[in-house]
């Protein structure tokens, strides 16, 4: 019948989904998660393996939630927009490959006909209600298994397994010790925080009634309490140590002393018993009493996403303009451009990176400029970014950065400023931005990109540029801080990108956009950060505060971040 209306052949209408980890994911009315094999189209007609991933659980569902803003119910299109745009664009991410091309170039194959052309309208309103159709929710335990995961997926349709070694919830949870070693080696590990022991049995009913309040306070209290549960039923040279008479009995612990012990399975005794502990072990910073509108809230990042004409910058590459991966790299950014990032499926990014690494390998410093921005264009798109949370396209971010340090004033200005603007757009993606902060291998040569550009007495545009990354890089610790997390920078690049903020702010005098990046990065360092120590001799002895201040006499415009500035630095 196909081969009649359209004059060419289609053997199915393909319906795709990702599993692993025990759970389905697809696009529909929205992303949608379910059990593998659960939804209305039925059962699949193929399962592909596509592969293992090695990322943690907590970056894929960071990435997933960067998806959704893309995949929404609203920009569903048969055609253009589908179910296996989301399962290419969430498996490149995962596995660094997307599904077939015979699946994902169907769409466009019908398009191409002109039955397909006028039938469009008519079959995406008429697919809509099968397509966006609910699913069951999803009501597992808080944790997925390890390895390879199931696949069943839905009727006319292709499904994708990927491995995954991440688990779903993989912080929060509750210690268990049936030996005297095991329960001083926990309370051990709490002594400069705080520890509550659990003291249940098998054969106690109310202790059952708050395990799941217990588990619920563990994920709660994440790093800055261990929760320990102790079965007297097999822990019996722990209950004779400490002398436990009932069941439930709960002893709380704070910097390696007892604090508090009660009986009895009253959760809300329990709830405010252990939030009281951890206030107690961890009290909240001064900065947290002072209303500071722009220090306390979450900061989104500076993008520099503006497309120069491309086929002006494509024809600087030479031969390499005509590589395949420029040319897919160059059709989506265009699309994503005139369209929006909804209608611009995801080249080959790993033959993009390939290339990309090619160029850093083989090009000299002078002529890198056209492929650095290229990419730089495309990084803005947090599918693109997120792809680079793999290690070996990580490398690519930093053999770019190095390069850069390494010319030092030798650097080409046109290829030290895309540099900035490209490190600056790694933040679009949130998951890629932490992972790389944590990674000394990326921050290093990141906090030095900064630092001697801040410096730059030459470029101003350089400057403003390394004070919009500045403030990416305090904005995501600062995010961490207000979240009530470690921090995501180490102390030394945290003090390495204070003494060049502080500097170029006490020099700059041309650009008021740059001197506000750079009062907004040194309060967002300064907020949360500690009262004693290191930070606070460095502030002290570098007078941060008068340096800060003397930035009043700017104008209006500066008054209420410097007023915001010189509170978390008093």
């Amino acid at each position: 019948m196909s081969g009649q209306l359209l004059g060419v052949q289609i053997d199915a209408v393909y319906h795709t989904a990702l599993v692993f980890g025990g759970i389905e994911y697809f696009f529909g009315a929205g992303v949608q998660t379910t059990y593998p094999g659960s939804t209305h189209h039925g059962k699949p007609m193929e399962i592909i393996p596509m592969g293992k991933t090695d990322l943690p659980m907590e970056i894929i569902l960071e990435y997933l939630d960067s998806l959704k803003e893309i995949y929404t119910a609203e920009s569903y299109d048969l055609f253009l927009h589908n179910c296996n745009n989301f399962s290419n664009d969430f498996a490149m991410f995962l596995v660094g490959r997307g599904i077939p091309d015979h699946i994902t170039s169907l769409p466009q194959t019908i398009l191409n006909t002109p039955f397909g052309q006028m039938m469009k309208p008519q079959l995406d309103n008429a697919m809509r209600g099968i397509t966006q159709a609910p699913v069951a929710p999803i009501t597992t335990s808080k944790s997925a298994p390890n390895g390879s995961a199931s696949v069943s997926v839905n009727g006319t349709s292709s499904g994708q397994s990927i491995e995954t070694n991440g688990s779903r919830f993989p912080t929060g949870i509750v210690r268990y010790a049936t030996t005297l070693k095991q329960l001083d080696a926990l309370l051990e590990s709490a002594k400069t925080n705080c520890a509550v022991i659990f003291f249940t049995s098998a054969t106690c009913p109310p202790c059952k009634i708050v395990y799941p309040a217990y588990d619920e306070l563990a994920a709660e209290t994440t790093g800055k309490a261990v929760l320990i549960k102790v079965d007297l039923s097999e822990a019996y040279e722990i209950g004779s140590k400490y002398r436990v008479r009932a069941t439930p009995t709960f002893m709380s612990f704070i910097k390696g002393e007892k604090e508090g012990e009660w009986v009895g399975a009253n959760e809300a005794q329990l709830r405010g018993n252990i939030r009281m502990l951890v206030q107690m072990a961890h009290p909240p910073h001064p900065h947290t009493q002072l209303r500071l509108r722009t220090l306390q809230r979450h900061h989104r990042a500076v993008l520099f996403p503006k497309t120069p004409p491309l086929e002006k910058l494509v024809s600087k590459l030479g031969v390499r303009g005509n590589d395949p991966s420029v040319v897919s790299l160059k059709n989506f950014i265009i699309a994503r451009e005139t369209s929006g990032a909804s209608d611009a499926p995801l080249p080959s990014l790993p033959k993009i990176s390939g290339f990309m690494t090619d160029c850093m390998r083989n090009l000299p410093a002078d002529n890198l400029f056209p492929a650095i921005d290229l990419l730089r264009c495309a990084l803005a798109d947090p599918r693109v970014s997120g792809f680079f949370l793999g290690e070996t396209s990580t490398h690519l971010i930093v053999s770019i950065l190095d390069k850069v340090e390494l010319l030092a004033e030798e650097c080409p200005y046109s290829l030290r400023i895309v540099t900035l603007h490209l490190a600056c757009n790694t933040f679009s993606s949130l998951s890629l931005a932490i992972r790389l902060l944590q990674s000394k291998d990326f921050s290093n040569p990141l906090v030095q990109l900064v630092t001697s550009s801040l410096l730059d007495t030459s470029h101003p545009q350089a400057r403003v540029a390394a004070a919009s990354l500045a403030f990416n890089i305090a904005a995501v610790n600062h995010k961490h801080r207000l979240d009530d997390k470690p921090d995501i920078l180490g102390p030394s690049a945290q003090i390495e990108l204070m003494v060049s903020l502080l500097e170029a702010v006490s020099r700059e005098s041309e650009s008021k956009d740059g001197i506000k990046g750079l009062l907004t990065a040194i309060g967002l360092l300064s907020y949360g950060a500690p009262r004693s120590g290191e930070w606070a001799d460095l502030c002290s002895g570098l007078e941060a505060k008068s340096t800060v201040a003397k930035k009043k006499a700017l104008g209006d415009d500066f008054r209420d971040i410097v007023a915001e500035v010189e509170q978390v630095l008093a």
